[in-house]
């Protein structure tokens, strides 16, 4: 204990007394406007944007060296797990500024070539991370919040900064978008969904021919690197030894065929495993799950059932749930910061914060996902494509949020889109509730603002008397109405009905296409240059019929 003491005393001592220093990154030759690639895409000169950016790395790194010296010896479970998230996220914050300053020095990028996005979208990734590091010592009595907050805050600031010197050209609205196509029904059995014109087979022309077949066929047609089955007849009975077995830093497919069975198993794909696709039997027949929870003692992060940060993760046909409970609270079935993630027939279960979107690039087709209170939430640019949503019965007196969108600066590109979706709710909702009025017990609503930008619009979906007539709730009094950006175009269905929407300062109403566009798969998460390459379908604009 005298030791433990002794450590800490030093610690802080250190940390008084040699404060975060804020440095250079030696060693690397000075850039003109000429040679910086980005030029293009900034407000400022080509040196102050690498200089700042250099400096948000360098803070980075002394962050970490701060933040590891607490590992080891802190005997709060709770304040373990944050120090562990804050490890996590500052080294997917570095991953992120490094790619940033590659693509924009040299041309070298994990992205989808359209530099601007991409650099925003990193950026974005970046800040929101310092915000959940410190957002996991929320509720704890300890000093060590305090003594990393401000070298963490000095870095958001930096990160911030650079974010407001990337600018993005307003894009262009393409008539092509609002073209007809053949399609699918949606599960709310109304309008039909398209594909994009010039489809082949149901799916986009584009999409490569091997991808097409990895999802047009049954699971017996498709040939996976390694099989996991809990009966032994496979090449492992546990999914995270499967994803051991996958190559680090890849850019070649490696899929893992999860047989049909409960796997009652915390799954994590770590930064370094890229490029991997997880399919099963199907919703419902694959299942991974976990209880994890903040009542326990986890954080909010690291409750996840399953959660992935490497980038180009496809799953399709498994169920992802919590089975924590309402009365335990937060408890997240699914965490993705996954760039350029693409998620296909799949299911999220679980209460509160069952999908967890927290950064970059998301794209969730023909899902369905289940919750109570923000079980939709993160900081994401997150597009949600013909899925069902559906809210459910939690604890007593308690409101339903569906959303719960974190973007906390106004320079992020981020964002939920929630396209061509049925919003209802299941039959414990539902059971006894009046067919043309909403007379269920529980109060449900569209989404409230987690952070000053919260951003989300609803499109072209159908949405049920379960969602209240003034359709959002506020957070906290009048905290955010002016900030935030909430839109609804061309919803139908009983809940849909404008005339009592809430009126504030930033709620809209889209009366053109044209601005519904920016929050389509071509726009908003520059779809029509990446999704191709996962062999997911999706619908490129508005189109339907």
């Amino acid at each position: 204990m005298a030791k433990t003491m002794a450590i800490i005393i030093f610690l802080i001592i250190l940390i008084i007394i040699k404060p975060l220093e804020i440095i250079n990154i030696s060693g690397v030759k000075a850039v003109s406007d000429e040679d910086l690639i980005a030029t293009n895409c900034l407000n400022v000169p080509a040196s102050v944007f690498i200089d700042t950016l250099k400096n948000s790395m360098e803070g980075v790194v002394k962050v970490a060296s701060i933040v590891s010296k607490f590992t080891g010896f802190i005997s709060d479970f709770r304040v373990s797990n944050a120090v562990a998230d804050c490890l996590d996220l500052l080294e997917l914050s570095s991953d992120e500024l490094s790619w940033t300053l590659s693509a924009s020095q040299f041309g070298k990028s994990n992205g989808t070539g359209n530099l601007a996005l991409d650099l925003k979208t990193w950026l974005s990734a970046s800040l929101i991370n310092q915000e959940t590091c410190l957002e996991g010592f929320e509720g704890t009595s300890t000093f060590v919040k305090e003594l990393v907050s401000g070298s963490i805050n000095q870095v958001s600031s930096l990160v911030q900064q650079v974010l407001h010197m990337v600018h993005l050209a307003p894009g262009p609205t393409h008539a092509s978008h609002l073209g007809r196509a053949k399609g699918t029904p949606p599960r709310s059995g109304g309008r039909r969904l398209m594909a994009k014109v010039n489809d082949v087979d149901g799916f986009p022309s584009w999409i490569r021919s091997k991808d097409r077949k990895l999802l047009q066929s049954s699971v017996r047609d498709i040939t996976p690197n390694v099989i996991v089955a809990l009966d032994g007849r496979g090449d492992f009975t546990k999914i995270m030894d499967a994803i051991a077995a996958a190559p680090s830093h890849s850019t070649n497919r490696f899929v893992i065929y999860v047989k049909k069975g409960v796997y009652d198993e915390i799954v994590e794909i770590k930064r370094k495993k890229t490029y991997i696709m997880l399919y099963g039997d199907g919703i419902d027949a694959t299942i991974i799950t976990g209880n994890r929870n903040v009542f326990d003692g986890y954080t909010t992060y690291r409750s996840a059932t399953f959660a992935v940060t490497g980038a180009n993760f496809i799953a399709r046909d498994i169920t992802f749930q919590n089975t924590a409970g309402p009365e335990k609270h937060q408890a997240v079935a699914f965490r993705s910061d996954s760039d350029l993630s693409a998620i296909y027939r799949c299911a999220f279960r679980g209460y509160q914060d069952t999908l967890y979107a927290h950064a970059n690039r998301q794209f969730f087709r023909e899902c369905t996902i289940t919750g109570t209170v923000d079980f939709i939430f993160g900081d994401a640019v997150a597009i949600f494509q013909s899925c069902l949503i559906q809210s459910r019965k939690g604890l007593s007196n308690q409101k339903n949020t569906i959303t719960a969108q974190g973007r906390k600066d106004p320079g992020e590109n981020t964002g939920f889109s929630l396209q061509f979706c049925n919003i209802t709710g299941d039959t414990s909702l539902t059971t006894g509730t009046n067919s043309s009025t909403n007379s269920t017990t529980t109060y449900t609503y569209l989404g409230r603002p987690w952070k000053a930008y919260s951003r989300t619009v609803i499109m072209q979906s159908y949405i049920s008397n379960v969602i209240r007539p003034e359709g959002w709730l506020e957070w906290n009094g009048n905290l955010y109405l002016d900030t935030l950006f909430y839109a609804e175009y061309m919803n139908y269905g009983p809940g849909a009905s404008l005339s009592s929407r809430v009126k504030w300062p930033g709620y809209h109403i889209f009366d053109s296409s044209a601005q519904a566009l920016n929050y389509t798969v071509a726009q908003f998460i520059n779809g029509d240059e990446w999704l191709p390459n996962t062999g997911v379908r999706f619908t490129s604009g508005l189109s339907v019929v």
